[in-house]
Parts: C-alpha cells; sequence; structure tokens
C-alpha cells in the first residue's frame, strides 16, 4: 500500500526526532565533561592522557587541559573548577598543602591519611599507584659505598655531617617542593647544585662531592647512575612519592573512579620513566604513549 504524501513526510520527521532523542538521550548518560588537566612536566602531561583515556574507556566524555603551569596554578585551575582532575604525587602534595607534617612511610595510616586531612574541602584523592616510588635517590660513588660499606641510607646517616652533597634534578617531572631535598636523620655538611644528573655523576666519581641526591628516579636519565650505588631506603628517610589522581569531589562516579584504580594497579616507576622519556627524547604525542600504554595493560 502507498501511502499519502503527507503521511510519508510524517513518518520522516518521527524518524529523525526519535534519532534526535536517542542522541540526546546518550549524550546524557555520559554525564558532565570531565576535564583533565595538566602541568608543565612531560609526567603531568602522560598521567592526564592516561586519566582522560581511561575514564574514557567507561563511557565519559573527557578532554585535557595542558600546560597549567607550576602547581599552585593548576591547583587553583582545580579549585576554581576549570579543571576536574589532575596526576598528582602524594608526597610532593602533603608536603606543599602540610609543609609541617612529619608523616614520609606509605601506609595507609602514614602519608595517605595525613594527605587526605590536608585537602581542600571539596578535593579527594583516589588509590596511589603503589608501583610507582617517584622518589628522590641518595646516591655514592661505587668505590666509596663499596669502601665504607654503605648501602641504606640509615648506614649513611651517621657520616651526613661531614659530607658535602650535590645536588641535581631528574627533569621532566611533576615538581618536588624544597622540602623534600632534606633527608630525614641526615643534615649534610655543605650542599651543592648541579644542572644535571651528568654533571653530578662526574662529580662524585672525581670526588668533588662526597654524596649526590637525584629530585627523581634514575630511569627517567638513562646512564646518570653508571660507577656509582644508589642507596637503599625501606625506612623512608626520604617521603614516599607515588601517583595518585587528585579531583573535585563527586565529579566521578563510583565505575570511573574504579577505573582509576585499575590504572593505579597497573602503573609502575619503569613505565612512567619510559613514557616520559618517548616524548621527551623522541617527541611523542602523549596522547599517543598513553592510548597505548593502556592497550598493552588491558585497560
Amino acid at each position: 500500500m502507498v501511502l499519502p504524501a503527507s503521511l510519508r513526510m510524517l513518518a520522516r520527521v518521527l524518524v529523525v526526532a526519535t534519532a534526535t532523542l536517542a542522541v540526546s538521550c546518550g549524550n546524557s548518560d555520559q554525564g558532565a565533561r570531565i576535564t583533565v588537566g595538566a602541568g608543565d612536566s612531560a609526567e603531568s602531561s602522560v598521567l592526564a592522557e592516561i586519566y582522560a583515556g581511561a575514564l574514557a574507556r567507561v563511557g565519559a566524555r573527557t578532554s585535557v587541559t595542558p600546560h597549567l603551569g607550576s602547581r599552585s596554578d593548576y591547583l587553583g585551575a582545580l579549585d576554581a573548577g576549570r579543571i576536574d582532575l589532575i596526576g598528582e604525587h602524594n608526597g610532593a602534595l602533603l608536603a606543599y598543602l602540610d609543609p609541617a607534617a612529619t608523616d614520609r612511610a606509605p601506609d595507609v595510616e602514614k602519608v595517605p591519611s595525613a594527605l587526605s586531612r590536608s585537602l581542600p574541602e571539596g578535593l579527594v584523592i583516589s588509590d596511589a599507584a603503589d608501583g610507582t616510588d617517584l622518589r628522590p635517590r641518595v646516591v655514592l660513588s661505587a668505590e666509596a659505598a663499596t669502601r665504607d660499606n654503605l648501602r641504606t641510607i640509615g648506614d649513611l646517616a651517621p657520616r651526613c655531617e661531614t659530607l658535602t652533597v650535590g645536588v641535581a634534578p631528574i627533569p621532566d617531572l611533576i615538581t618536588l617542593p624544597p622540602v623534600l631535598e632534606q633527608v630525614a636523620g641526615c643534615h649534610f655538611a655543605a650542599r651543592v647544585s648541579f644542572a644535571d644528573p651528568g654533571a653530578l655523576r662526574k662529580a662524585l666519581l672525581d670526588g668533588e662531592v662526597q654524596a649526590g641526591l637525584l629530585t627523581g628516579p634514575p630511569a627517567v636519565v638513562p646512564g646518570s647512575t653508571e660507577g656509582l650505588t644508589v642507596l637503599s631506603d625501606a625506612d623512608y628517610a626520604v617521603r614516599t612519592e607515588n601517583v595518585l589522581p587528585l579531583f573535585r569531589k563527586g565529579v566521578l562516579d563510583d565505575r570511573q573512579i574504579k577505573k582509576l584504580n585499575y590504572v593505579a594497579g597497573e602503573l609502575t616507576t619503569d613505565d612512567l620513566a619510559k613514557l616520559i622519556r618517548e616524548v621527551r627524547d623522541a617527541g611523542a604525542n602523549p596522547a599517543d604513549v598513553a592510548r597505548k600504554w593502556l592497550d598493552d595493560h588491558s585497560l
């Protein structure tokens, strides 16, 4: 049976209206857009893309706002609602929010509890990535470490007052507050700043300084500890530095928070160092390296 022209027109209108309603409902199901921020470091950019990509894979509409500047800048953007989430380090964030805090270990009742108490109203955190150890590292020449039988920061502590320490930045990481350059129980006689890990390494091998402090894991700069010994720190003389997401309360639902916790369970120091190097050294797009990492870990 052939429908009259008026009925055929009405049918087309109903089809279009139904399709429009379906699209509208789909967008409504996704909720408001989640804006993930990034500071100026390669690490912050990579974390932003990982978090945004992970949330998108559970149906969220996400976007990334890069180059937000320093910690004070991006925390201001978070507080003002210009962004909803950003990657941070638990130890560095605690030191920034509460410089008097004394907790150093990652145990639940230590840094995590102290950080939760120090957060401004309206901001929350989810699980930290325990596999990411972004702490500064204390290093000695391998010769000195062997000669004096020094393997841990605790071994070194009684000698610190007689030593000059050289400090060098590990580039492309989220900034650590200056307080983290102090090692608990180890008060060095003097301090010399170096431009990069290579310069510090040379100074240690040449005997110009007796100890060194790298402001992050050596894996970010391969070769930076060749000929050196990295002292272990099981007692957390240097405060824990694990990656975690900081976000506005009420922005994420339970499923989205669970997804971020899955990310936390998979991310490691070596993973993050590799992604940072790909962005810094190979000029890779942070979104591309984050997408591949999520794929590789079935996230």
